[in-house]
């Protein structure tokens, strides 16, 4: 597994985590809570073109919300930084576009 964690600044935090989740869980795996989330992306969620077989773990702070993905391959990884950024930022479109410093680790 890849994997690639983000502090976005926001004083939102909680909302655009529950937001999303709320968003994603028609379709897929989620689970949250306030200050925690996780969204499962199974293998053939969307097709092929999909970036498949992650894992995004979410955690709202006071000031960040805490971005955490976990990919079966680095191009994976590439495509569901870029959902979770744009997804994000068509949610806080107030402040938009956050501020995503991603960190492969």
């Amino acid at each position: 597994m890849r994997s690639a964690a983000a502090e976005v600044p926001t004083a939102h935090a909680s909302k655009y985590l529950q937001q999303l989740c709320k968003h994603w869980q028609h379709n897929l795996s989620v689970v949250f809570t306030p200050e925690h989330g996780t969204v499962r992306f199974p293998k053939d969620a969307r097709g092929a073109d999909w970036p498949a077989d992650a894992l995004v773990t979410f955690d709202a702070g006071p000031d960040a919300l805490s971005v955490r993905i976990d990919a079966s391959s680095d191009a994976h990884l590439d495509a569901m930084q870029d959902v979770v950024a744009r997804h994000l930022d068509r949610f806080a479109f107030r402040e938009a576009p956050l501020a995503f410093d991603w960190q492969r680790g």
